[in-house]
């Protein structure tokens, strides 16, 4: 038998959100022959393993392993797919039925090629079915777009040969805690010479609403890993994108002196959307200082 596409997943202690988004992949439009989903855990103790054996699904393959955090997660199922084309994808991202059917049209349109699809953004089972039934006034970029750059190379929702991912290096583990190590891949890809186009009808749903506190801490996170990112190739374009500048670093020193005013964005971030912002924004800038030892 020849798979066309492995559906690569990583996951940890997410058995809830599985058992709404698993369902979604095994009804798909694509043949069922034709793809496998590697579920990549790494030491889930919440029943992840008996809930998999319990849907009795040949095409659900899963692959336990030592917790090398996401990125090693998604390397081990790489290793170990048997598709052509990786679609990547993550425990909490429900899927459109024709997500895998759209992803391997637009492979053969554009052969040896990354796609990214339309990632919808949703807080609720309830949003995700009012926004299912008309995605693409959510979409967040215009349908007539055709290639995305690297920094839109987000693991939700994107393909690439599996030969290409191994022929890069695949993901590099070096990117711990949270954010970016799929950023980086798609940079590495379009140094190799692909484009990454864009299938607004491939569609998925991201569903994990996350509290103000654990955002802050994300966000914090992923400013360390902008550095890590940054110092390993020197590309200015990469500070410049990914928002590592003097004007960031100034605001961000402007709020730590007043403490007042930091204090009082934080309680209006609550209800406000630009506060909220600034504050994330606050973090990320102090993630990114920490690593620089400022």
């Amino acid at each position: 038998m020849s798979i066309k596409i492995s559906v690569v997943m990583p996951t940890y202690n997410r058995v809830d959100t599985l058992r709404e988004v698993l369902p979604t992949l095994l009804n798909q439009t694509f043949h069922p022959q034709d793809y496998e989903i590697l579920l990549c855990d790494s030491g889930s103790s919440d029943g992840t393993a008996e809930y998999v054996a319990s849907l009795n699904a040949p095409q659900v393959r899963y692959l336990p392993g030592p917790n090398r955090g996401r990125s090693g997660a998604r390397n081990r199922g790489i290793d170990q797919a048997r598709g052509e084309i990786i679609l990547f994808t993550d425990a909490d991202i429900l899927a459109d039925p024709q997500l895998l059917a759209t992803h391997w049209r637009y492979h053969q349109e554009h052969p040896g090629q990354a796609v990214v699809g339309n990632e919808v953004q949703v807080k609720s089972l309830e949003e995700y079915r009012l926004k299912s039934q008309d995605p693409a006034a959510h979409a967040r970029h215009k349908a007539t777009r055709r290639f995305l750059p690297w920094h839109y190379f987000l693991t939700g929702n994107a393909s690439a040969p599996r030969q290409t991912l191994i022929e890069v290096g695949k993901f590099d583990e070096a990117f711990q805690g949270y954010g970016h190590e799929d950023l980086e891949l798609g940079y590495r890809l379009l140094k190799y010479g692909l484009k990454i186009y864009y299938a607004p009808q491939a569609v998925n749903y991201h569903w994990h609403p996350v509290s103000f506190s654990e955002q802050k801490g994300r966000m914090r996170l992923a400013g360390h890993s902008t550095v890590r990112f940054y110092r390993k190739y020197h590309d200015i374009r990469i500070a410049l994108q990914m928002g590592m500048n003097p004007l960031s670093m100034l605001v961000h020193s402007f709020l730590r002196a007043n403490r007042f005013l930091l204090e009082w964005l934080e309680a209006l971030a609550e209800r406000c959307k630009l506060a909220r912002e600034i504050i994330y924004q606050y973090y990320y800038v102090g993630g990114m200082k920490e690593s620089m030892g400022r």
